[in-house]
């Protein structure tokens, strides 16, 4: 087993990597910009190092720097977290070049993957179906619009370098096609210093389904079941849930054997996620992510896996410790992102101090997260603060027991997106699974600022109470709480606190 590693990233995910190495006896050492100097995964890591100012570019993508701190920590190995260098396939070949153990794919296979037009032309050849459109750059708009009649409107123009929405034009009228290549094109070369586009049919109401492999360098390679991850705003999830409420077993195995075989299409080691599009009886390939994804805990809670142990073992060199057969489905799980914007107001980002904390706690509940009281969010990265996971005996147990967990759950200082995931929870399509990617537009009746006169007098308190609470020498006064039906929505907008991480 690997002795020590260095976790080269930062927050909740740095956490949870630190937590489960040391499950293992493995020694962690963390890295830390100025503004983290005092956050969680700092603190419960055995060792922390410096590594630059606030500025990504200066410190957590900085790949010499983190070397340079990996040799003085005398590491064995390296975990890129998600996020930050987790897909950079110079970043994987940098570590190994430097004789540390990469806890994750080789730099070859997340270099194939994370080329959408190569990716696409893989999945193709291992017969793993793939939405209708175009395996090479496109190279004109005049190209663009050609193809696009070809495939047929609408479609939806991508970066072949990129993901997470930049780069993409959803293109339906023939005349719009040449005019929203060059903006793609532009976006994709911003994003990612790489201005390639292709073509793909857009789906209008798919639903977004991916699936969890591990494999390791002994051939083996198996899947842990699909997560559904349709709700989403600007093609970033909001909430997973695993297993999907839409499948049944055949289209369980289907998936899944196809997920199997584009990680063989790549001699895939370690873990990662397929990602799917399903629609009117039929998924397509979307992309590969060859890191562990944001949702993985939700895996964890219905198969009893450890994930971070797993990809650790990999590392290592040992074989998968199960076989497909002997991977167990029970229960139902759902994971809500909890992250520092305004719901209400556009999502725009949200910064503060983090205050007064109160975390959910009871059966089936598990939080992930990456902030303490006193954390300062700020605008420097990801808006994401940590995760909250309901696990049930079945779905409806599991919202219920996720809606109980958000009426918890309190982070002061910062808004955050709790009060419309709360709502989320109560919304009679998604009691019903009737979602899809298209699930936030489709019920704009979340965003409506109709406060009842019982939650808005309970904001005007909480306001109150953090005004008086922020005057020097000034003590709290005693408040008595009267639950009202939104109360949970009130303390998520106006006092909102997050909580310590317990890790599976």
């Amino acid at each position: 087993m690997i002795e020590s590693v260095l976790v080269a990233n930062r927050g909740e995910i740095a956490l949870r990597v630190i937590r489960g190495a040391r499950e293992l006896g493995i020694r962690t050492v963390a890295v830390f910009s100025e503004p983290d100097r005092g956050a969680p995964h700092v603190v419960h890591a055995d060792e922390a190092y410096p590594i630059g100012p606030a500025r990504s570019a200066d410190s957590y993508l900085n790949i010499g720097r983190l070397l340079e701190v990996a040799r003085r920590a005398g590491v064995r190995a390296i975990h890129p977290g998600y996020g930050f260098l987790a897909e950079r396939a110079d970043f994987a070949a940098a570590v190994t070049d430097a004789g540390f153990v990469f806890v994750g794919p080789a730099a070859e296979t997340i270099r194939a993957m994370g080329d959408k037009t190569e990716a696409r032309r893989r999945m193709e050849a291992a017969g793993v179906p793939v939405v209708p459109g175009t395996s090479t750059p496109l190279a004109s708009g005049r190209e663009a619009r050609r193809v696009a009649e070809e495939v047929e409107f609408p479609v939806v123009l991508k970066a072949a370098a990129g993901g997470g929405g930049k780069g993409m034009r959803v293109v339906r009228d023939p005349e719009e096609a040449a005019g929203a290549f060059r903006a793609a094109m532009r976006e994709a070369e911003a994003a990612f210093g790489d201005g390639r586009v292709y073509v793909e049919r857009f789906l209008e109401r798919p639903r977004h389904i991916e699936v969890q492999l591990c494999g390791d360098a002994h051939g083996n390679i198996v899947h842990l079941f699909e997560r559904e991850c349709s709700i989403q705003r600007r093609h970033q999830k909001l909430i997973e849930e695993s297993p999907s409420a839409l499948l049944g077993e055949e289209e369980r195995r289907r998936m899944g054997e196809a997920a199997v075989r584009a990680a063989r299409a790549v001699d895939y080691e370690g873990a990662g996620t397929v990602e799917f599009l399903y629609q009117d009886g039929e998924f397509f390939f979307l992309e590969m992510n060859t890191r562990l994804q944001v949702e993985h805990p939700v895996t964890e809670m219905v198969t009893g896996i450890d994930l971070v142990e797993w990809q650790f073992r990999v590392a290592a060199g040992e074989a998968l410790p199960m076989r497909q057969r002997d991977i167990p489905l029970e229960g139902h799980a759902i994971e809500c992102r909890i992250t520092s914007e305004s719901p209400f107001d556009g999502f725009l980002p949200a910064t503060g101090v983090v205050g007064e904390l109160e975390l959910p706690g009871g059966p089936g509940v598990r939080w992930d997260g990456g902030i303490a009281r006193g954390t300062e969010v700020g605008l420097h990265y990801d808006p994401l603060l940590g995760k909250l996971i309901a696990h049930g005996a079945d779905r409806e147990t599991a919202i219920r027991r996720m809606r109980g967990a958000l009426r918890e759950l309190r982070i002061a200082g910062v808004a955050t997106s709790a009060p419309l995931l709360s709502l989320i929870m109560g919304e009679r399509d998604f009691r019903a699974g009737r979602i899809s990617t298209r699930y936030l537009e489709e019920h704009p009746e979340l965003f409506r600022d109709e406060i009842p006169a019982s939650t808005r007098t309970a904001l005007v308190a909480a306001a109150a109470l953090m005004e008086h609470t922020t005057r020097p020498g000034r003590a709290p006064p005693r408040i008595r709480r009267t639950p009202t039906p939104l109360s949970q929505w009130a303390r998520g907008v106006a006092v909102t606190d997050p909580p310590r991480p317990n890790g599976p």
